[in-house]
């Protein structure tokens, strides 16, 4: 019985983790459709000259794509570093108080809803096995051997940014200049509908309110950069 709850556990582990992953993928791509066309957007009010708005296009997907790659890198490695330093002190606390380590992991299975005499033998067979591993999942909900990586979560936002970033980018420099506009906008409202039903498929959460508070947001960010673009044109800035 123990086996097998250990096992489900770090199954439901895994798909949350890779859940969190997949969420942050898409909100990354996300970010980087309504930033860049806001970028694209705001400057095609001021000038229709392709270079200014592919150099504009590029650098705001440059800077970032790179912003949240280095966020994102020390946002996880603090995460680690915290992780690692539990660890850590999980593992002295073990060397130096062995039995009352011992009777807080029974306290802990007990707490799941076992009987006392269930979560103490348990808690024996486990801290047998491995003590420190059975301490960091069921205390600390951390499976020693997929710690979060800093790299891997980096270069995760990297590629979601910049899959996002693309697609406005692409937009508003590919079509003749007169449907330039209206393109990226179709493009971006449509990616943004798209990417608003994936994050609330993703967190079971309505889905026709979230693509349109998705697409709102998307369309104000756009109208004010343009906006402002356009004012600036017009008065030769």
């Amino acid at each position: 019985m123990t086996d097998t709850r250990a096992h489900d556990e770090s199954h439901g582990n895994g798909l949350g983790a890779r859940l969190n992953w997949l969420r942050a993928a898409v909100l990354g791509a996300n970010d980087g459709v309504v930033s860049t066309a806001g970028i694209v957007v705001g400057v095609a009010g001021a000038t229709g000259d392709r270079g200014a708005l592919l150099t504009a296009g590029l650098a705001g997907l440059l800077a970032g794509s790179m912003s949240m790659a280095a966020g994102e890198y020390v946002s996880v490695s603090t995460q680690r570093d915290s992780e690692q330093a539990a660890l850590a002190t999980e593992k002295r606390e073990l060397q130096e108080t062995p039995e009352a380590e011992l009777a807080e992991l029974t306290g802990l299975l007990e707490g799941k809803g076992l009987s006392r005499e269930v979560a103490r033998e348990a808690a024996v067979q486990l801290t047998e096995r491995d003590a420190l591993r059975a301490h960091a999942e069921v205390e600390l909900g951390i499976d020693p051997d997929d710690l979060t990586n800093p790299w891997h979560a980096a270069g995760a936002s990297f590629l979601a940014f910049t899959a996002g970033a693309l697609l406005p980018l692409l937009a508003i420099v590919l079509p003749p200049a007169s449907l330039r506009l209206i393109v990226t906008v179709l493009a971006v409202l449509a990616a943004l509908a798209l990417t608003g039903w994936w994050s609330a498929r993703l967190g079971d959460a309505a889905v026709g309110r979230a693509v349109l508070r998705n697409m709102g947001g998307g369309a104000v960010a756009m109208g004010v950069t343009y906006a402002a673009g356009a004012l600036l044109g017009a008065v030769g800035v």
